[in-house]
């Protein structure tokens, strides 16, 4: 029965139904046919979402909706064209650099791709880069978004999986730094051959250091984010909530920009994003239950472990699946419904599961780049009205890129867990 559940899921995926709808229809006529009580339904949806690190993700997106609303964004941005604008490629490297910034208060790609998306094509196109390529480096640079702290697909793995949510998020600090690296350099090279423009002159070092005042208080933010979960001061929630008191102080009294219909904003914003996120959880927790029913996890670890015990090739072998399972389905889903199936083998298999989080959740992030769901593709080429095949043609070169650090985190363990292994 959960073998029909899985393929009544596909085909309403495949016909056009969303992804909620797709996954309740036959979890529901599993319930109806098999006898069980409706009652259970609501239970399962209960124990899904009464989860105390899941509490994070709407305080992490209220607090990138409130960076948004109140020009932090603009501040960012401004420091960072001040600091990398001279570099091969220009606001291309701003616009990288900015990502990693924001991602600091973010925690999710599609947030950074509307939070600064418009901001950074706008102004590339004004300098001469077309609105294609633009939106292709927007895109790419999104992913360390949900890489680097806070992270809110890594929160929701975490609480999936029973991985520590702390570490998860420390993990992923030097493999955004490395995506970026790797994303600079590639965007000078593309740049030095093809000409792009460039800031005429480095600043001058007091134009320098007032950009960088005016977004300290901002760059602040994810520093104290860091700082209270790696001294082990604050839950990952807790950090949250603290985090965006700062913000909403930072604009009250420091950027005196800030008002009541910015809170109301943000708040209605979270809302609607939450509940989304929610929906899906619940929803995937439901036929998440039943595949473990039928023992079809079991399965699954099985059919791996006979494959080879030899986590290399464990590893190769799942990054292919997932890279597969997220061009079909968003990370949340994927993260619920496929993750808990593949990997209690990759533990056995001695992989460290806090390693193994950041190496999944970036492969599923490649996925937000790549159709037919490709979601961070299609609010992109929505931002910058460019037709979407133009847009992946000009992120070839990036797509290499992020696949190259995918292969270094997954082989190199040691750059995702250097920095939790600090807490002890």
């Amino acid at each position: 029965m959960a073998y029909a559940v899985i393929a009544g899921f596909v085909i309403l995926f495949f016909l056009g139904l969303p992804a909620v709808l797709a996954i309740t229809i036959p979890s529901i006529a599993y319930f109806l046919i098999n006898d069980l009580p409706i009652t259970m339904i609501a239970q399962r949806f209960h124990y899904a979402l009464n989860s105390f690190p899941l509490v994070a993700v709407p305080v992490f997106i209220f607090a990138g909706n409130l960076m948004n609303t109140s020009g932090h964004t603009n501040r960012i941005f401004k420091f960072a064209d001040d600091l990398v604008g001279r570099m091969h490629g220009g606001l291309a490297q701003v616009n990288i650099f900015a990502s990693l910034i924001f991602s600091g208060i973010s925690g999710a790609a599609l947030a950074d791709v509307g939070g600064l998306g418009a901001i950074e094509i706008k102004a590339m196109e004004e300098k001469g880069f077309s609105k294609a390529f633009a939106a292709a480096v927007t895109v790419a640079s999104a992913t360390v978004g949900p890489i680097f702290p806070p992270s809110i697909p890594l929160v929701i793995y975490g609480a999936v999986t029973g991985t520590s949510v702390i570490k998860l998020l420390l993990a992923g600090i030097l493999p955004a730094i490395l995506t970026v690296i790797v994303l600079m350099i590639i965007t000078a090279i593309l740049s030095i051959f093809r000409q792009y423009p460039r800031a005429e002159s480095w600043p001058k070092l007091a134009v320098l250091r007032e950009s960088f005042l005016q977004a300290l208080p901002s760059l602040l933010a994810p520093a104290f984010l860091i700082f209270g979960m790696l001294s082990g001061y604050f839950t990952p929630t807790e950090a949250a909530s603290i985090v965006v008191v700062y913000i909403i102080l930072v604009s009250l009294f420091v950027y005196r920009d800030f008002g009541l219909e910015h809170i109301f904003s943000s708040v209605f914003d979270a809302i609607k994003s939450t509940a989304a996120i929610m929906l899906i959880i619940a929803s995937a927790s439901l036929l998440q239950w039943i595949l473990a029913v039928d023992k079809v996890p079991a399965v699954c670890q099985e059919l791996l472990m006979g494959f080879t015990d030899n986590k290399v090739v464990l590893l190769l072998v799942v990054n292919l699946l997932l890279f597969v399972v997220g061009m079909i389905l968003d990370s949340t889903t994927a993260t619920i419904l496929v993750i808990p199936m593949i990997v209690p083998a990759i533990h056995r298999a001695g992989v460290d599961p806090v390693h193994l989080g950041v190496v999944i959740i970036f492969n599923l992030m490649i996925g937000l780049l790549t159709p037919p769901m490709g979601l961070s593709l299609y609010l992109v080429s929505d931002i910058a009205k460019v037709p979407m095949v133009d847009v992946l043609r000009e992120l070839v070169p990036y797509f290499g890129a992020l696949v190259l650090v995918l292969g270094i985190i997954t082989y190199v363990p040691w750059i995702s867990t250097l920095i939790p292994s600090m807490m002890g």
